[in-house]
C-alpha cells in the first residue's frame, strides 16, 4: 500500500491484479473495505473512516453538519391489509392485482406482498418497507392503467427499500431506482433518483462493494453523477434498444442473465464510468 504525498492511497497487488486507492473528497469503496478487512481492520474502525470521509468538502477541507444513522418507526399498513398468498376473495380488484403480478413476471415467494380492500388501495398491489425486521412504511403501485398518481407511499426520511436483504453472504450489493426492479433482481432500491446522505450512510454500513444501476433516462445520468462522487461503482449493461431499465431487462433477457450483464459491467473508475455514460444514454427513450 502507497500513501502519497498528496494524501491519495493506492494499492495494487501484482499477483492478482486486485487494486484499492482512496484520495480526499471520495468516499470509501467497497473494495478498500474489503482490503482493510484482510488487514484485520476492525468494523468498527472501517465504519468511523467511511463516515468520516463521508462528510469531508470536495475542497479537502471537513464539514461539521452532523449526519445521523436514521431510524425509523414501526409502521402499519393500510387498513385491512392482508397477504395476497392467503387472500381467498375473488373480487375485482384483487384479480385486477393478481393480473399485474403476473403481466410484471412478481411471484409470491419473491417478496411478502399485501391486498386491502380498503377503498383508498384496493386497486394497488402493496408492497410492505422493512427495516431489521419491523414495518416502517409501504407503497401502493397502482395495478390500472389510467390510475393516478401511480405510487402512493408511506415513506420514511432517509429510507432503503430492501435492505435487510443484503445480507454478509452476497459479495455486492445492487442499488436501483425502483422498488419492483430491486425485486426483481434481489437489490436495494432508492426509490428515486438521487443519493441522500442518511441513504448513503446505511448504504456503506453494507461493507460492502456498491454497483449502482441508473435508470436509462436524464434523472437517470444525475445518479451517475452522485454514484461517482460516493466512490460507488455503475454498470451500464449492453441492454437492447428500448430497453431502459432493469424490468424491460428482465422482461426482455430473463432474471437470471439481467442480473449477470449488471455484475459483469460494473465499472469503479470515474473516467471510464463517464465515458461509458456518454455512449449508454445516447438513445435512451423518455
Amino acid at each position: 500500500m502507497i500513501a502519497n504525498a498528496d494524501n491519495t492511497v493506492t494499492y495494487h497487488c501484482f499477483n492478482c491484479g486486485f487494486k484499492a486507492s482512496w484520495k480526499p473528497g471520495r468516499n470509501v469503496t467497497g473494495k478498500l473495505k474489503k482490503l482493510m478487512q484482510w488487514f484485520n481492520v476492525p468494523d468498527d474502525i472501517i465504519s468511523k473512516l467511511a463516515l468520516y470521509a463521508l462528510k469531508e468538502k470536495e475542497d479537502e477541507s471537513f464539514t461539521k453538519v452532523e449526519i445521523g444513522i436514521p431510524t425509523f418507526e414501526t409502521s402499519e399498513l393500510p387498513a385491512k391489509s392482508q397477504l395476497i398468498s392467503e387472500t381467498t376473495e375473488l373480487s375485482k380488484p384483487f384479480v385486477s392485482v393478481v393480473e399485474y403480478m403476473q403481466r410484471r413476471q412478481l411471484f409470491l415467494d419473491d417478496y411478502p406482498f399485501y391486498w386491502t380492500k380498503d377503498f383508498s388501495c384496493r386497486n394497488r398491489l402493496v408492497i410492505p418497507f422493512y427495516y431489521e425486521g419491523r414495518i416502517v412504511g409501504w407503497t401502493g403501485r397502482a395495478v390500472l392503467h389510467d390510475m393516478k398518481p401511480r405510487y402512493h407511499a408511506y415513506t420514511p426520511v432517509g429510507y432503503v427499500f430492501n435492505l435487510d436483504s443484503q445480507t454478509s453472504d452476497k459479495a455486492f450489493a445492487i442499488i436501483c431506482e425502483g422498488v419492483i426492479d430491486a425485486l426483481y433482481i434481489g437489490a436495494a432500491a432508492l426509490l428515486g433518483s438521487s443519493i441522500s446522505d442518511q441513504q448513503a450512510l446505511l448504504i456503506n454500513r453494507l461493507n460492502k462493494d456498491i454497483i449502482v444501476v441508473p435508470d436509462r433516462d436524464e434523472a437517470g445520468q444525475k445518479l451517475v453523477e452522485q454514484s461517482i462522487d460516493r466512490g460507488w461503482q455503475v454498470s451500464m449493461p449492453d441492454w437492447g434498444p428500448g430497453i431502459n431499465d432493469i424490468g424491460e431487462a428482465v422482461e426482455a433477457y430473463g432474471r437470471v442473465y439481467t442480473l449477470y450483464s449488471i455484475a459483469i459491467a460494473a465499472e469503479e473508475y470515474p473516467l471510464k464510468i463517464r465515458l461509458r455514460a456518454k455512449k449508454w444514454f445516447v438513445s435512451y427513450e423518455y
